[in-house]
């Protein structure tokens, strides 16, 4: 790929994804696959403004050998000077940028359930640091390819094909090629023109039916709102948080779903692939799982703590975005989730309850936020994909009909 379009490309991610403001510390967390487009990327966040750029390096193979090696209680801790780098993140609130490039198999082996009990551990410790800088802060995920990646999605290609083709697909969903600002904006506005449209209806439930046995229905809040497109930081800064983004989501009520649904693309979890699975819900929280590939480990996610079998997303994303019609499978969240509607478990949105700066933690979680350590978005949308809203008052609002908007 041209060294000018990966440069034009660092420069979307820094200005409309992650909107570095001047003088404002940033954080690129990204794995050793693209060193040289992680250098044009903090370059273009200097070029923004950028006091100073940290970057952090991931490796899987480390990973694996850490899991394997340290005892679970040291590989759960979190040493006092992890907490005092979270600290200055609570206290310096920097823009934080995070670039995929991880094999989809890469934590294939790592000796399990031992890392996803270390893993909730440090979840436990590192929330309250997460939490404060929700909503106040920037960031941004977004992709480059890394070799193992390519291969998985274009086996029948050589590894230098591979990326080449890896890379033009991600250009491409992220609206990056042609006029990417201007792709933004126009993206940004039907989406929010389609969440103004959802908020008008009052809506109290969703029930989504397919052919494939899903049969789901999910309960909303009263002061919930649909949300998409670029968010603000409660201090008015505008930001891209996904690149690519096609969805209109929502944080549903906690305790409310009942029914089976189904899944209709890989999901890539703890470094594995969790494949051909169906989640039973009773009162809001799963019930029971069942899965071709990895039943096991889809079992110990819903596990992690005692709110992770509960929901915490719906989003709903027409099955004519362009990384569906791409046809390909990404095997990496990110764009597969922007390839169909999807649900995910674990912790929900507190800036999808309308004007939520004004209530407390404890009041959006009394609405029906709920709180986990883990976020894990699955996908469930398909050609047949139907939803139905269902208003305060009973009437029911055609949401999705043959897998896309029904308005």
């Amino acid at each position: 790929m041209k060294k000018t379009i990966l440069k034009e490309y660092a420069k979307l991610i820094a200005e409309v994804g992650a909107n570095v403001q001047k003088g404002q510390e940033v954080i690129i967390t990204a794995g050793l696959d693209q060193p040289e487009f992680v250098a044009y990327l903090t370059e273009a966040c200097y070029k923004a403004g950028a006091k100073k750029v940290r970057v952090e390096w991931m490796y899987d193979q480390l990973t694996k050998l850490h899991a394997k090696y340290q005892k679970q209680a040291v590989l759960a801790a979190v040493e006092e000077w992890e907490k005092a780098k979270l600290q200055h993140m609570v206290d310096t609130l920097p823009c934080r940028i995070y670039l995929e490039s991880e094999d989809p198999d890469g934590l294939k082996g790592i000796p399990q359930p031992k890392y996803s009990k270390a893993m909730a551990a440090r979840s436990k410790v590192v929330k309250p640091y997460r939490d404060a800088i929700d909503n106040v802060h920037q960031w941004c995920i977004a992709a480059v390819p890394g070799e193992k990646w390519a291969k998985k999605v274009f086996p029948h290609l050589s590894k230098k094909q591979a990326v080449e083709a890896l890379w033009e697909a991600i250009l491409n969903c992220a609206r990056a090629d042609g006029d990417a600002v201007a792709a933004w904006r126009a993206h940004s506005a039907d989406l929010k023109a389609r969440c103004e449209y959802l908020n008008s209806k009052n809506l109290r439930k969703l029930h989504y039916t397919a052919s494939n046995g899903t049969d789901l229905t999910v309960g909303l809040m009263e002061q919930g709102i649909f949300m998409g497109g670029s968010e603000f930081t409660l201090g008015g800064v505008e930001y891209q948080p996904n690149m690519p983004t096609e969805e209109v989501f929502t944080t549903p009520k906690k305790g409310e779903a009942e029914g089976v649904v189904y899944s209709t693309k890989p999901l890539s979890y703890q470094g594995q692939l969790i494949d051909g699975f169906c989640l039973e819900f009773q009162d809001g929280k799963v019930v029971s799982v069942k899965a071709e590939q990895n039943e096991a480990l889809l079992q110990r996610m819903v596990e992690m703590d005692e709110n992770a079998a509960y929901l915490g997303e719906c989003a709903l994303v027409p099955v004519s975005s362009p990384i569906n019609q791409s046809g390909l499978i990404f095997y990496n969240t990110l764009f597969d989730e922007n390839a169909a509607c999807h649900l995910a478990l674990g912790m929900g949105f507190d800036n999808c309850i309308k004007d939520y700066d004004q209530y407390t933690k404890e009041e959006r979680m009394a609405f029906g936020v709920n709180d986990s350590i883990i976020h894990v978005d699955f996908m469930i949308g398909c050609e047949d994909l139907s939803i139905t809203g269902i208003t305060a008052d009973g009437e029911e609002v055609a949401i999705f009909r043959n897998g896309t908007w029904a308005f």
